[in-house]
């Protein structure tokens, strides 16, 4: 069925059909604004919730229950179910409001332009009936006047009382208005068949045009709907897999939970490492009353002396009878020696492993600014080295802090393990085999790791085993050096040596500043590393150089 043809008749209700689909698109342009707003405020509802109950905290502070770790996880995946709801809400945003507004205004454009061009035709036809329905007013007007003259004529032929003046000029009237007749006739025909073309044209060219246009739109109307309505589907549905590994995510986090594993640590957190209170001794003070002789040893204690037994002083007990009350409060000591001997234990070995973790990364930047150091060394044209000493001095003292540190907490924590002397084996190997810092030379001789600190001495072997090491075999060299500067030899173990002197290297430095040499006459000994230029044979890539 076509508009054009079965609906020729009805411009009006076209008009008022097709502003009514518009209409019903905005409303529901309208509708999908609305439930993008209500996604947008359940996701910020939800975000502002979880934000609520998942405050920051400390490390210190973080959960360890299996309980509070499950929650915090639900938590987390609720918030990433937010995040899907503020996708579904800016998909309906872009994709299904955005559109069909830009729509709408296409649509209102297009139909005011064909009802235009409708009323346009009409008003054409129009104007073409009325300069027919003229002609015709004038064809009917001049026959009349021409009957009337024809009547006047007629009648002034027949009185034999008319002069013949006015009997030719009755006839002359006539004959004027008689002609007059005539042009109006053809005219009248001629405005009567163009209107009839024109009208042909209307009802069967330019208005079913127009209609078939109204109808195209609406039609294009309709099935941009349909494609609305399935986007607006498809947006929740392409968001229901990540939603549905949300919720197997949070049923995951519900199963974690272990009361066990909470007791446990309940117990690993409260555990105080003391000893249950001893039985109170009964004391008898009725030691100096005289007794009959039958009633004489009821109630005599065992003890000798009447003296109670020293192990049981009420003295020694008193501070432990918290257990059902409440317990007091001791101040705070950076030797957490105020709390109970299991959790100053596990307290001291968690922020030593913490200093370790912070002393690591401390060498690490030290590592990392001496070879970009050597790289400007190599190549000046990519920086000056010097630039690089006052960060590399600060990362040095730094490091220096942290192990004052690990060796203070490692003191404290083995007085708690009751061990006597030093843990410095707990500290973290991650020191060993780094050099020291590139560039430290002291131009009076000795080697210095920092400006600040004192000369580091060479290593001190037992003199025997020193001897022994000599008597025996020679190691193998590893590499060979040149002496940058001059060197003393002073102290036990070193090695004198001269500038541009070569030297063999059977020992790497083990990150004490110093290296194992050899001369040619088989002399060995320790020379200070920043003052040789090293160049290490095993290396297959090139020479590794320290200065």
């Amino acid at each position: 069925m076509s508009w054009g043809t079965d609906l020729w008749d009805q411009f009006e209700n076209l008009d008022k059909h097709t502003q009514w689909g518009i209409d019903f698109l905005e409303r529901y342009s309208k509708f999908v604004k609305e439930r993008l707003e209500i996604e947008q405020t359940y996701a910020k509802q939800l975000r502002n919730l979880v934000k609520k109950y998942c405050p920051k905290r400390s490390k210190e502070d973080e959960p360890r229950f299996t309980s509070c770790l499950s929650f915090n996880a639900i938590l987390n995946e609720l918030n990433d179910y937010a995040g899907q709801r503020e996708v579904v809400a800016e998909e309906m945003g872009h994709k299904v409001y955005g559109e069909l507004m830009r729509y709408s205004q296409d649509l209102k454009g297009e139909r005011k332009h064909h009802l235009q061009e409708g009323r346009k035709t009409q008003q054409y036809l129009d104007q073409c009936w009325k300069h027919m329905d003229n002609s015709k007013k004038k064809f009917e007007r001049e026959c009349r006047e021409a009957e009337k003259s024809q009547m006047m004529y007629d009648r002034l032929d027949n009185d034999i009382n008319a002069t013949k003046s006015e009997v030719e000029k009755a006839k002359s009237q006539l004959y004027l208005r008689q002609h007059m007749a005539e042009e109006s006739k053809n005219e009248y025909a001629a405005q009567l068949q163009n209107f009839n073309s024109e009208q042909w044209k209307h009802f069967n060219v330019s208005i079913p045009q127009i209609f078939k246009n109204l109808q195209d739109m609406d039609e294009r109307r309709t099935v941009k709907l349909g494609e609305t309505y399935r986007s607006f589907a498809e947006v929740e549905r392409r968001v229901i897999p990540i939603i549905s590994k949300c919720l197997e995510g949070m049923v995951t986090a519900a199963k974690n939970v272990d009361e066990r594993r909470d007791s446990d640590i309940v117990v690993e957190s409260f555990k105080s490492g003391f000893s249950p209170p001893a039985e109170f001794p009964f004391e008898d003070f009725s030691q100096n009353i005289q007794r009959t002789g039958s009633d004489s040893t009821i109630g005599t204690p065992k003890n000798e002396g009447g003296k109670p037994d020293p192990k049981h002083a009420i003295g020694r007990t008193k501070n432990k009878l918290w257990l059902f009350g409440k317990k007091p409060k001791a101040p705070t000591l950076e030797d957490l020696s105020h709390l109970p001997p299991e959790q100053r234990r596990k307290k001291l070995q968690h922020r030593i492993d913490e200093l370790n973790k912070d002393l690591q990364k401390e060498m690490d930047q030290r590592d990392a600014l001496n070879k970009m150091k050597d790289v400007y060394e190599k190549n000046p044209q990519m920086g000056d080295p010097g630039s690089l000493q006052p960060k590399i001095s600060e990362t040095i003292c730094n490091m220096e802090k942290l192990r004052s540190e690990i060796h203070k907490n490692e003191s404290w924590l083995s007085e708690v393990e009751g061990k006597h002397g030093s843990r410095s084996e707990r500290r973290s190997s991650a020191d060993v085999n780094h050099h020291t810092p590139h560039g430290r030379e002291s131009p009076e001789g000795s080697y210095t790791d920092d400006q600040n600190q004192e000369h580091r001495s060479p290593p001190q072997p037992d003199p025997h085993d020193f001897d022994d090491e000599f008597d025996d075999d020679p190691l193998p060299a590893i590499g060979h050096c040149k002496a940058l500067y001059s060197f003393d030899g002073s102290n036990e173990g070193t090695l004198v040596m001269i500038e541009n002197d070569v030297l063999y290297i059977i020992e790497e430095d083990k990150g004490d500043g110093w290296t194992r040499v050899r001369k040619q006459s088989g002399e060995e000994g320790y020379v200070p590393t920043s003052y040789v230029e090293i160049t290490l044979e095993k290396n297959s890539k090139g020479a590794v150089t320290y200065i």
